[in-house]
C-alpha cells in the first residue's frame, strides 16, 4: 500500500521540539474534516474530540507530534554551527546527513561535517563520534556571513524524505511519534464514522515530548524595543530552573527562561555586572508591556 497522504504530510512538515507549528497545523486541518471539536492549549498541544453515544469515561488517545532535532549553540568565525542535541540522539547517525536549519527567514540547508578519518589521530579514529565533535557546515564564506542567516538557538532537523520499501514498508524521520498522532487521529475519524462510541474520543497531538520553550521570539523582539542586546542560550534538555515545573503545569505554561549574566556561580564570590541587572529588568517590563498588542504564538 501506498503512504497515506496525512501521514505523508505529517513526515515532511518539520517540527522539532517547541517548533511543532507545521506538523500540528496538518494535523489540526485534517481533523476540523470530521471532529465535533478541535482545540488547542497554551503550549501547543491539539486535540480532536468525537462526542460518544453515551455517558462512559473519555477515551484520550495521545501521540506527540514533535521530532528530535538539533538547536545552535555557537556559529565559530569560520561559519560553522556547532549543535547541541533536542531530544535523545545517537551522534553516529549524524555523520554526513543533509539538514535544514529552520531560521525566521526560512530554512537554510546544511550537512553534518566532522574531521576526515585520515586526520583523526591514534584514539581518535577508536572512540564513538561525540555531538561536540561535530558542525554543520550551510556554505557560507565566514562568521558574518553564518550570522547574517543562522542565529543561536535555531533548530535544525535532518533533512529525509520518507522513503517506500517493498513490502509496505516505509523509512523516514520523525515516524517516532508522527505514527502516533496520526494513528490516534485515525481512530477518532473511524469511531466517528461509525456513528460514535458508548463514551467521547479525543485524539491528541502533544507538543514537546522531546523538550522545548515557546516565548523566545517574543523576549528577543521586546529586547529589540528598547536597544538592549540579548544572546540566546540553547538548551537540549531541561533548564534545572523552576520554570521547567511551571511550564508543565495545569494544561501547560507557555515559560521562558532570562538568564543574568554571572560569574562564579554557587561560589562565595559571584559577580554579576548591574548594567546587566537594569537591562534585565527593561526587557522583561517590555515584554509586559508588548503582550497585548503581540499575543503568544498560537500553532
Amino acid at each position: 500500500m501506498s503512504t497515506p497522504a496525512l501521514l505523508q504530510s505529517l513526515l515532511t512538515a518539520p517540527g522539532p521540539p517547541g517548533h511543532e507549528e507545521a506538523p500540528a497545523a496538518v494535523w489540526r486541518e485534517a481533523a476540523r474534516g470530521f471532529a465535533d471539536e478541535v482545540t488547542l492549549d497554551a503550549v501547543g498541544t491539539s486535540v480532536a474530540r468525537v462526542n460518544g453515544a453515551g455517558e462512559h469515561p473519555l477515551l484520550a488517545v495521545v501521540g506527540h507530534v514533535d521530532e528530535i532535532g538539533l538547536l545552535v549553540s555557537h556559529i565559530n568565525d569560520r561559519g560553522y554551527l556547532h549543535v547541541i542535541g533536542s531530544g535523545g540522539w545517537d551522534p553516529q547517525v549524524l555523520v554526513g546527513q543533509r539538514v535544514e536549519v529552520l531560521t525566521r527567514g526560512g530554512p537554510v540547508p546544511g550537512v553534518v561535517g566532522r574531521k576526515p578519518i585520515h586526520v583523526l589521530e591514534g584514539d581518535e579514529r577508536k572512540k564513538a563520534v561525540e555531538l561536540k565533535g561535530l558542525h554543520v557546515d550551510i556554505g557560507v564564506r565566514d562568521g558574518e556571513e553564518a550570522r547574517q542567516l543562522v542565529r543561536e538557538g535555531d533548530p535544525i532537523v535532518v533533512a529525509a524524505a520518507p522513503l517506500e520499501l517493498r513490502g509496505d514498508r516505509l523509512v523516514s524521520r520523525a515516524l517516532d511519534n508522527r505514527l502516533g498522532v496520526y494513528v490516534a487521529l485515525e481512530v477518532a475519524r473511524r469511531v466517528k464514522e461509525a456513528g460514535g462510541g458508548t463514551g467521547p474520543v479525543a485524539a491528541v497531538a502533544a507538543t514537546m515530548e522531546e523538550i522545548g520553550r515557546p516565548l523566545n521570539d517574543l523576549l528577543d523582539a521586546a529586547a529589540e524595543s528598547v536597544g538592549i542586546e540579548c544572546s540566546s542560550e540553547a538548551a537540549g534538555s531541561a533548564t534545572r530552573t523552576d520554570a521547567d515545573a511551571i511550564h508543565a503545569s495545569r494544561t501547560g505554561v507557555p515559560t521562558a527562561v532570562v538568564s543574568i549574566p554571572l560569574r562564579y556561580m554557587h561560589s562565595p564570590v559571584e559577580l554579576v555586572e548591574l548594567g546587566d541587572v537594569e537591562a534585565t529588568i527593561e526587557v522583561i517590563a517590555a515584554f509586559a508591556l508588548r503582550l497585548e498588542d503581540s499575543p503568544l504564538p498560537r500553532w
